[in-house]
């Protein structure tokens, strides 16, 4: 597709939310409530429970990882309260409100959303914004730092709006290598996007005046994707805030529930632990690996690039983690040593910026058991350095991280992010340059003694 015919495209596509508006849903007087379950026969009533009466689980993802000693954040609907609490009075499993009120805190957090001016020299990287005011920024970043920034067209998702992401780097005659990074993967994790965007405002302000930027510049190209589920993003803004999956159709006859969860849906043990088959549930895996359209752009992408690719980061909230490969299996990475040290690293640089404590490991060993992610995918086909970051915060806010929050949150995670990619730029090009030094200094060497031995001649 011609880039002219995709923008039309997303100017078009931008008018559709209010071509179509519908009520946004509204959360009145739900509660999120965190428990624990002390034994096996709390953590199996919790989990009929969760299934009984269609919760709304924020950790874990699915009731069946529902654990004794673990802690479980759910949301139950103001009809289901009062059940509820009785239920789990009767059973004597304690439990505390953590949100008092879901839509009085979406309110909070969304209090001043509202169209904006966007060109770059007035966006503010410390509120939320729109798809279309996204959209408009990548276009604005690209033209203002046009000799280090390009605007790339990846693909569409199904809704057929076009994905882009922004390649930023020096440009070169030699094939460069590659870290990619992308958020959104999950609509209502908005603290993803506006992070990318921050580290793309960091990285370009400060390029010229700092030396390890500039000298990663030439020698990586950074892929940046601010938001990878573009129709579950936009549809967080005009109808459901709380809403996690893409948007594609119901898969099946007999199911009336739209979209899959992109990050159960790549090719690794797909669909098999803390995946789900249900088409309803938060954690549908799809009909098959790379069934949705955004999944498969990345797939393609990333099994084209790999030999290129030094490091796959993905972006979510929240858990306050750095996650290694792998989900599916308690069997580390070959290369675990590594990841774990430069994670470690990682999250002590940033508890040195606000004191916030991020935890460090495979999910399957710190979170709970998944498969058919990203991160494990793209591990399993030999990019060696594979993230997943879940930015703040345990649970005060959850998915409704308040904008006063997205500057600390930015700055602490960048601290981290920084530290990742400047150990892996050292370990690619330090020897490189170190060989260059030592090939010239010889080069040196050679032509004085040449010189000395013409004058004592």
């Amino acid at each position: 597709m011609e880039m002219k015919q995709v923008l039309w495209s997303t100017i078009f596509l931008a008018f559709i939310p209010s071509l179509f508006k519908t009520a946004k849903l509204r959360y009145d007087g739900d509660q999120v409530l965190r428990i624990v379950p002390q034994d096996t026969i709390q953590a199996d009533f919790m989990q009929n429970l969760c299934k009984d009466l269609m919760l709304d689980l924020w950790l874990p993802q699915m009731s069946e990882l529902i654990r004794p000693q673990s802690e479980v954040h759910v949301r139950v609907p103001s009809s289901s309260l009062n059940e509820v609490k009785i239920k789990l009075e009767e059973k004597s499993i304690q439990y505390d409100i953590i949100i008092e009120n879901v839509q009085n805190l979406l309110e909070i957090q969304t209090q001043n959303v509202r169209p904006r001016t966007v060109k770059t020299v007035l966006y503010n990287y410390t509120k939320y914004h729109s798809m279309e005011e996204i959209y408009q920024w990548m276009t604005d970043i690209s033209e203002k730092h046009s000799e280090v920034v390009t605007h790339n067209f990846l693909g569409m998702t199904y809704e057929k709006r076009p994905i882009y992401y922004l390649k930023i780097g020096f440009s070169s005659e030699k094939p460069k290598k590659i870290i990619w990074m992308d958020c959104g993967i999950h609509a209502r994790e908005w603290i993803a996007p506006a992070f990318c965007q921050w580290f793309t405002k960091e990285v370009l302000q400060n390029y010229k005046n700092d030396p390890k930027i500039e000298r990663l510049f030439k020698n990586i190209d950074i892929y940046m994707l601010p938001v990878l589920n573009i129709d579950g993003y936009i549809y967080t803004w005009t109808t459901d805030r709380l809403w996690r999956k893409s948007r594609s159709p119901p898969p099946y006859e007999n199911c009336t529930c739209y979209g899959t969860d992109l990050n159960r849906n790549f090719d690794s043990h797909w669909c098999s632990i803390g995946a789900s088959s249900d088409c309803c549930s938060q954690t549908f895996c799809g009909v098959e690996p790379a069934s949705e359209p955004e999944v498969k752009v990345v797939a393609d992408f990333v099994t084209s690039n790999k030999d290129d690719i030094l490091a796959f980061l993905t972006f979510h909230s929240y858990g306050q983690l750095i996650l290694t490969p792998y989900g599916y299996t308690e069997q580390p990475a070959a290369n675990h040593d590594e990841l774990m040290d430069v994670a470690h690293k990682a999250a002590d640089a940033l508890k040195e910026k606000h004191g916030t404590e991020f935890k460090v490991g495979p999910s399957s060993w710190v979170l709970y058991k998944s498969s058919g992610s990203s991160r494990d995918w793209v591990r399993d086909v030999g990019i060696n350095f594979s993230y997943t970051f879940e930015l703040r915060d345990n649970g005060t806010y959850g998915f409704r991280l308040p904008e006063e929050q997205i500057q600390p949150a930015c700055e602490e995670t960048m601290a981290a992010v920084k530290t990742v990619i400047n150990y892996i730029h050292e370990k690619h090009f330090s020897t490189d340059e170190a060989s260059a030094i030592t090939d010239l200094w010889s080069l040196m060497i050679a032509s004085w003694a040449l010189v000395s031995s013409f004058t004592l001649s």
